[in-house]
């Protein structure tokens, strides 16, 4: 009985109420305007991405420019799409194709970005430790940071990041018990009993 009266409380909404419900929070005025979104632009990636790129580069620097290139198209590409899908007029006005055209533009070289780091991340995943000599001994070797390799997973987040982080983590406990021998700190000569 009690959950007959209790359901006889909930009230009816009409569809407008609950589309004006659901739309009060996405506000079209919160959203960048036509001036702010024509000073975004995707265009200005060869330079970031040449330098990611140069091989020449230590591997911890190359993968920092490539997380930074990634998260900034990213930023701009999710700007230009949460523009849009709030003020749908931005797309269809009169001169509002550079704005499409801009936003295609990052949505393309965001893909493009993502492809090329993500291969770099997977090789430097795929080898995370290198093999040097110390001591006359070979030991294993962290290849870059993995706190930065960790950093840029997290960044790309593949479908099989949990995978990649185990990876990094078994890699960073060999180098961490990898111990170098000790050294010799006698003088070479003989010693003498007392």
């Amino acid at each position: 009985m009690l959950l007959l009266s209790a359901s006889g409380c909930v009230k009816e909404i009409t569809s407008d109420e609950r589309l004006e419900r659901d739309t009060r929070s996405v506000a079209v005025k919160d959203s960048p305007g036509v001036e702010a979104l024509s000073k975004l632009t995707c265009d200005d990636t060869s330079a970031p991405l040449n330098k990611a790129r140069d091989v020449n580069r230590p591997e911890s620097d190359r993968l920092v420019d490539y997380v930074n290139l990634y998260s900034s198209l990213k930023d701009r590409t999710h700007t230009f799409e949460e523009a849009m899908a709030r003020n749908p007029d931005l797309s269809y006005r009169e001169g509002s194709q550079n704005l499409v055209n801009a936003k295609d533009a990052c949505i393309q070289q965001t893909a493009d970005v993502r492809v090329e780091f993500e291969t770099y991340l997977r090789e430097l995943v795929a080898v995370p430790t290198v093999q040097e000599i110390k001591g006359g001994n070979t030991v294993t070797v962290a290849r870059l940071d993995f706190g930065t390799l960790k950093k840029a997973i997290e960044t790309l987040d593949p479908d099989d990041r949990e995978s990649l982080l185990q990876t990094v983590n078994s890699a960073e406990k060999r180098v961490s018990t990898t111990v170098a021998p000790p050294e010799d700190t006698g003088t070479g000569k003989p010693r003498r009993g007392k």
